[in-house]
């Protein structure tokens, strides 16, 4: 069944009918588009254009056809090139010609917007609810972990002492800023174009608002040719998910390496690591691999679709049947990669003694800058002095606390018994007590206000 041909004579070319199908994609939004059926015959209803026996037979039949989609009891027939054609075909079979009356104002443009944003709407809460459970993984594994301190790196190379739990924190803020991209850009999804025809707008009165109020629309679009071809809201959603994809790319990578027998800082739980089909000794992190590689899947859905409508010109455009492949498959993604990371974190075990065999005196510099800072040598001085202090312990291969004071005093005469005292990691740990420093203080207010946050996630209803 085809919902446009009255002005074609001859029959479509095969191929093109192949290239044309979506069916096999737009399948899972029946439910919504069930649902916009629904509340647009209520629309036509209280415009005086369905009486109320035949908007209850089309929604009687709608509710028919959304259990068979349900079930898996519907069949497609030759011609259903997509949901709709397919949802209006079978209504047709159901109540006959009343069903023709549906489409009435309507068009497939403003329909599939109307779809694609209520599917969106729907999904949106579960990857948050996700999102979520792995911050809270994190919070548990740091608070059973608060005092234990780890080496910091920045290029990869030993830099200064932290907390773990500091470390491990680092990724939830990463991903609240997540969270809070999510719960923004819901606000521009909750737009309903319906009511939007297929450029120009609903000649027949159709009250927008009731039918946004009832689809649980925040607000209506306020231009029809920007409401139908409008993907902004797909992009902001595939952005916010390579972003977020990034975090967890960044975090596989750190535990990937530190799971590595060169480092041995966590053991990766059984549950989420396999073996080798050579290497019967090998307990590969391959959950943590497969969620790296995933996210080369969210970079490039939204750079696929940015470079769709990169080009288009105004109102609806066919190639914007391509929106919903990387949306569908962004979601999916993510149902697959946050349980996965959460279960991880959830389950690997942290090992202090592998960190305190990886603790050296070299981390400890910059307290030893910071040592002549305190008795007036000024930063870059003092910078330079303790420069040449780690060559004279490097070239007599020993740790900072092992140089006699003679040769800390050959660089300088400031340097004195004391600072010996430097060397301590907890007291270089607890000097970092400003907000948002990794001293244990400064990591307590963070955990305190993790709960906060957690605990207003958990208020949050799906």
């Amino acid at each position: 069944m085809k919902l446009w041909g009255g002005r074609f004579e001859g029959e479509t070319d095969e191929g093109m009918e192949e290239l044309g199908a979506s069916f096999g994609v737009d399948r899972r939004l029946y439910d919504e588009d069930v649902e916009g059926s629904i509340a647009y015959a209520h629309a036509l209803r209280d415009a005086g254009l369905l009486t109320g026996q035949e908007c209850d037979r089309i929604e009687s039949a709608l509710e028919t056809i959304r259990d068979e989609l349900g079930s898996e009891t519907f069949e497609q027939a030759p011609g259903d090139e997509d949901i709709h054609t397919a949802i209006e075909r079978r209504l047709h079979e159901l109540i006959g010609d009343v069903a023709g009356k549906l489409h009435t104002g309507r068009s497939r443009n403003d329909q599939v917007a109307t779809d694609t944003r209520l599917f969106l709407l729907h999904q949106v809460p579960f990857v948050r609810l996700m999102i979520v459970g792995l911050q809270r993984a994190i919070v548990g594994k740091a608070e059973a972990h608060l005092d234990l301190i780890v080496p910091g790196y920045t290029h990869t190379q030993p830099a200064q002492p932290v907390l773990f739990a500091h470390w491990l924190l680092s990724y939830f803020w990463m991903l609240q800023r997540d969270v809070e991209r999510l719960d923004d850009l819901t606000v521009r999804i909750s737009v309903s174009p319906l009511g939007a025809g297929a450029l120009a707008g609903n000649a027949f009165g159709v009250d927008r608002q009731s039918l946004a109020k009832e689809l649980g629309f925040a607000a209506v679009s306020e231009n029809s040719m920007d409401a139908v071809s409008d993907r902004d809201f797909i992009i902001e959603f595939l952005s916010f998910a390579a972003l977020l994809g990034v975090h967890l790319s960044r975090l596989a990578a750190d535990l990937i390496l530190w799971a590595s027998a060169e480092y041995g800082f966590v053991e990766i739980d059984e549950a989420y690591t396999t073996g080798s089909s050579i290497m019967p000794q090998k307990r590969n992190p391959d959950s943590l691999e497969l969620i790296r590689g995933k996210v080369g899947r969210l970079t490039g859905n939204l750079v696929s679709l940015l470079m769709t409508v990169k080009g288009l010109t105004s109102s609806y455009n066919r190639d914007l049947q391509e929106d919903k492949p990387p949306l569908f498959d962004t979601l999916d993604t993510l149902f697959l990669i946050l349980p996965v990371a959460a279960g991880v974190i959830g389950t690997m075990r942290v090992r202090p003694e592998m960190m305190f065999v990886a603790l050296r005196d070299g981390m400890l510099a910059t307290d030893l800058a910071d040592y002549l800072v305190r008795k007036g040598v000024p930063f870059r001085q003092s910078h330079r002095m303790v420069g040449q202090v780690v060559l004279r312990a490097e070239e007599a291969g020993v740790e900072l606390r092992e140089l006699p004071l003679d040769e800390y005093r050959a660089v300088s005469g400031v340097f004195d018994q004391d600072l010996f005292d430097v060397f301590d990691f907890e007291r270089s740990v607890a000097s970092r007590d400003v907000p948002g420093g990794t001293a244990p203080s400064a990591v307590r207010e963070q955990l305190a206000l993790a709960h906060r946050m957690l605990k207003s996630a958990t208020n949050t209803t799906i």
